[in-house]
């Protein structure tokens, strides 16, 4: 229901957010947040937007989002361990986003991490999706928003079913084994509609 940028102060999310409902079947779940300060950081801060930051508005999962919601420095490790969650995010900030800087900038941006990922233990055991989305178009487009999605299995497929993210919510709910929450529990699968299933390893 949340329909402006106001930060989690303004905005005091009750219940349970996908990501905790992952962390406390003991699935992974984890946040990596370009330029965030410190770990769930509740306010905007230089290029870090609060508002690109799901798992902050839920304030009856403040301690777990501060062990999961990461700066964005934690992945390289993560990824070079081979132990990224079960269910995570990869947030840019407002420059890499192409908010506030060039397209040139945020494909830069993409290419490092995204290549980054692909080139880990994580993508070459086969387990591993990668979903890239946007959160809005640039209101030319009705909203509709490419949305790319990655796995050793998937070659060229095109999926005409709408898809929201409250799918890609599905989605992660899906992965960790547990009940989606909210609206995304009548949302169409993101993972069916790319033939891919749930469930973790």
């Amino acid at each position: 229901g949340v329909q402006d940028d106001d930060p989690p102060s303004r905005h005091r999310l009750r219940g349970a957010a996908v990501f905790g409902e992952a962390a406390r079947s003991g699935a992974t779940a984890r946040l990596y947040a370009e330029a965030m300060g410190s770990p769930c950081q509740l306010d905007s801060a230089g290029t870090y937007a609060v508002k690109h930051n799901p798992w902050a508005y839920f304030v009856d999962e403040r301690a777990l989002c501060r062990r999961g919601d990461l700066s964005l420095t934690a992945l390289d490790a993560d990824v070079a361990g081979g132990s990224l969650p079960n269910v995570g995010m990869v947030i840019p900030d407002l420059c890499n986003d192409a908010h506030d800087c060039s397209l040139g900038r945020a494909d830069a941006w993409m290419r490092r991490y995204v290549g980054l990922v692909l080139a880990g233990p994580d993508w070459a055991s086969g387990r591993l999706a990668v979903v890239i989305t946007a959160d809005e178009d640039d209101n030319h487009h009705g909203n509709r928003i490419l949305t790319v999605v990655l796995h050793p299995t998937l070659r060229h497929r095109v999926v005409s079913t709408p898809l929201d993210h409250y799918s890609l919510t599905r989605a992660y709910a899906d992965v960790a084994g547990v009940p989606p929450p909210g609206k995304a529990a009548t949302a169409p699968s993101l993972l069916a509609g790319f033939g891919l299933t749930g469930g973790r390893p």
